[in-house]
């Protein structure tokens, strides 16, 4: 599990590509101070296995299923990548619950300044857009985002001086693709109303009850 805080800005350094997957190298420097194979961690906010690592580089696997759900059939050598390692149980919760596995593909549409923040605005699927509310979390490119805005067709977020400087998200430009998951607890509650065979809970229910 991620919480969104990005915790360094990492650099593709190699690329192999199968027929549907690809190895990556990421070189990194802070992140690489408690590297174990096996570890878990969010590149652009997708969750993979650290293979092999060494001083300042680890790699990874990227499956079928990660290629055809996220942008990363474009990534390319030198690209930049938000890192954040898996929450530690001692550890800070700054953001929100971040599983690492995307949910789908935004577009950037609009991006401008408001005094100190950006604001950026994206596109993307109603599947993604109907588990979306204003003043909720998103997860874009692995940073932990509060959405401003939404509508039937896209929302936008409002980014702080900080996130600017910490990630990749700002240096993006009108056009580009991102990695998006939405808010867990939203996906669980969707699940549990749109079951068949669910007579326990319903809108009727709830309302009688007082919610």
């Amino acid at each position: 599990m991620f919480t969104g805080i990005i915790e360094e800005i990492g650099k593709i350094k190699s690329i192999v590509r199968q027929a549907n997957s690809i190895k990556l190298t990421v070189a990194a420097n802070k992140i690489m101070s408690d590297m174990h194979i096996g570890d878990s961690i969010s590149t652009n906010g997708i969750c993979l296995t650290v293979t092999t690592f060494d001083a300042n580089s680890f790699t990874v696997d990227v499956m079928p299923e990660t290629m055809m759900m996220t942008n990363f059939k474009n990534l390319k050598v030198n690209d930049l990548v938000n890192l954040e390692r898996a929450l530690a149980a001692n550890g800070r919760f700054g953001g929100h619950i971040v599983s690492g596995h995307i949910d789908g593909i935004g577009t950037i549409i609009k991006k401008y300044y408001d005094d100190k923040a950006i604001r950026m605005s994206f596109s993307t699927s109603s599947s993604i857009l109907e588990l979306i509310v204003k003043k909720g979390s998103i997860a874009i490119d692995g940073i932990s985002l509060t959405v401003t805005d939404v509508d039937s067709s896209s929302f936008s977020v409002s980014i702080i001086e900080h996130t600017q400087g910490e990630t990749t998200l700002t240096s993006k430009k009108i056009g580009d693709t991102v990695n998006l998951e939405n808010d867990v607890i939203g996906k669980y509650v969707k699940r549990i109303f749109n079951k068949e065979d669910n007579k326990g809970i319903s809108l009727d229910f709830l309302e009688s009850n007082g919610f």
